[in-house]
């Protein structure tokens, strides 16, 4: 298996050498950059043309949402997994679409920068457990009727989509709804239907769109 090759930015020597002593000597990542500037980051990650850039949103020239913008111009072929202590979902909307395809906390690093790598690099988005729980919550709230004609979506197809566009899986989506792996399936392939959605990349930008990656106003 091809390792997974990661180039990290971030301005503490501490939070550096915690994710580098995380991430060396698990077989499937590969460490190929670090920096611990905005521009000294742009120049790593594109030198070193990396699979994942894991980038701190607080740099001390740049923000890491501005180098994320950066790179997703520059080096289009990275995907980029922010790394923050903001938990407030407000943060979310602006970060992804700046070009990041992960939102995860620093306090959660040390459990769930893995698990976030390889979503990213399978192509999913991927939120902290403690930012997603807080989204589903918004998601569960009716909003439309059970059933609808036409490209209306019903309530239960927005639900699906809302969670998928949120970045859980089938299993997750179904155990929240209470409702069947197979009915998940069925809601999100009926709703990206109606909506003209053919992946998961066309969900989230209409997600996006729908402000449900937002905090509520």
């Amino acid at each position: 298996m091809t390792p997974v090759r990661i180039a990290l930015v971030d301005d503490h020597p501490v939070v550096l050498a915690g994710i580098r002593a995380l991430l060396q000597g698990v077989p499937e990542v590969e460490l190929v950059g670090e920096a611990n500037t905005g521009a000294t980051g742009l120049k790593a990650i594109c030198d070193s043309s990396p699979d994942i850039a894991v980038i701190d949103l607080s740099l001390p020239d740049i923000s890491g949402m501005e180098l994320a913008r950066q790179v997703s111009r520059q080096c289009p072929d990275v995907k980029i997994i922010a790394l923050t202590v903001h938990e407030d979902r407000a943060y979310v909307h602006p970060v992804l679409e700046a070009g990041a395809r992960g939102y995860l906390l620093k306090r959660s690093a040390g459990d769930e920068l893995l698990r976030a790598i390889r979503a990213v690099n399978q192509g999913d988005l991927y939120l902290d457990p403690a930012i997603a729980e807080k989204a589903a919550m918004n998601a569960r709230e009716p909003a439309l009727s059970e059933e609808s004609d036409g490209g209306e979506l019903s309530r239960r197809e927005e639900d699906v989509l809302k969670l998928v566009a949120q970045g859980f899986s089938n299993k997750q989506i179904a155990g929240q709804l209470e409702v069947s792996v197979k009915s998940v399936e069925t809601y999100k392939a009926r709703a990206s239907e109606k909506k003209g959605l053919h992946s998961r990349a066309d969900i989230v930008r209409y997600g996006i769109k729908q402000g449900w990656l937002a905090a509520p106003n």
